[in-house]
């Protein structure tokens, strides 16, 4: 198939593809979701969900690359998304791979339309169609749950918080848990801890990076060494930060872990 790509340009790809490498945990989710997790040879390092993909050979981080590995694979497609991974996107359409690069949402409405252009992409658009109406309607369920202010904050490394223009932002917002840096105009950023106490939040909402132990317990430690006193709810961990298809089942569990937060207070 011949198509036009926004970043990368023409693309010349197979008309089925049956060797698929995900170099993202998006994608890999998205894949699975469709029924295609057995067409996977390879996948990035943080590919870890659905636990099948372990078994798979890891052929990138987000940024680089194991370019004898993935030649080995022969694959007829490699799925990548921008953002972060649009240089290494370039690099390997350059070096002459079967690339696709689908973009990063700037709403969970991005999500869905990202499955969309998959099931474009694979010949399943009434599965992707189904799939995507299916996921919609379980986020309009969850508009409005709440009304109060959230202080997010992700461990990437150190703390992240989100302001304008990202999906996180706009999902919490959706269920009635406005993020208090919405005012500024940045998508991801570090904040300022005593502007934080200063905004007084009435939910602090901590994710772990994954893999972690007692996420609730490291979120109450980290409340206390900072000396605030609002309630404490936690994900179990890249699941906010988590943009494919399985988002939406995660904002469900978030939405129950705040009400049973709420009910201890």
């Amino acid at each position: 198939m011949r198509l036009f790509h926004e970043l990368l340009g023409p693309l010349e790809l197979p008309d089925r593809f049956s060797r698929i490498v995900s170099l993202a945990p998006n994608l890999t989710d998205a894949l699975f979701a469709l029924g295609l997790g057995d067409r996977l040879v390879g996948r990035s390092a943080f590919c870890h969900r659905p636990a099948p993909v372990l078994a798979l050979p890891v052929v990138a981080s987000y940024t680089k690359t194991r370019l004898e590995l993935l030649r080995s694979l022969k694959p007829d497609l490699v799925l990548l998304s921008t953002g972060v991974q649009r240089g290494q996107a370039l690099r390997l359409k350059e070096e002459g791979f079967p690339i696709y690069a689908v973009p990063l949402p700037t709403s969970p409405y991005g999500i869905l339309e990202n499955l969309s252009t998959l099931g474009h992409l694979l010949d399943l658009e009434e599965k992707a169609t189904a799939l995507a109406h299916e996921l919609a309607l379980r986020y309009a369920a969850l508009r409005g749950r709440f009304d109060l202010t959230v202080y997010f904050e992700m461990d990437l490394g150190g703390p992240i918080t989100v302001g304008r223009g990202s999906y996180i932002a706009q999902a919490l917002l959706h269920l009635g848990l406005k993020p208090i840096f919405l005012d500024v105009p940045q998508a991801y950023f570090t904040p300022d801890l005593e502007e934080v106490r200063r905004r007084a939040p009435d939910l602090f909402l901590y994710e772990p990076k994954p893999w972690g132990k007692n996420p609730l317990e490291k979120a109450r430690a980290l409340a206390r060494e900072r000396g605030w006193d609002f309630p404490v709810a936690a994900t179990d961990g890249d699941e906010l930060a988590h943009y494919g298809p399985m988002f939406f089942g995660f904002l469900e569990k978030l939405a129950r872990r705040v009400e049973e937060t709420l009910g201890q207070a």
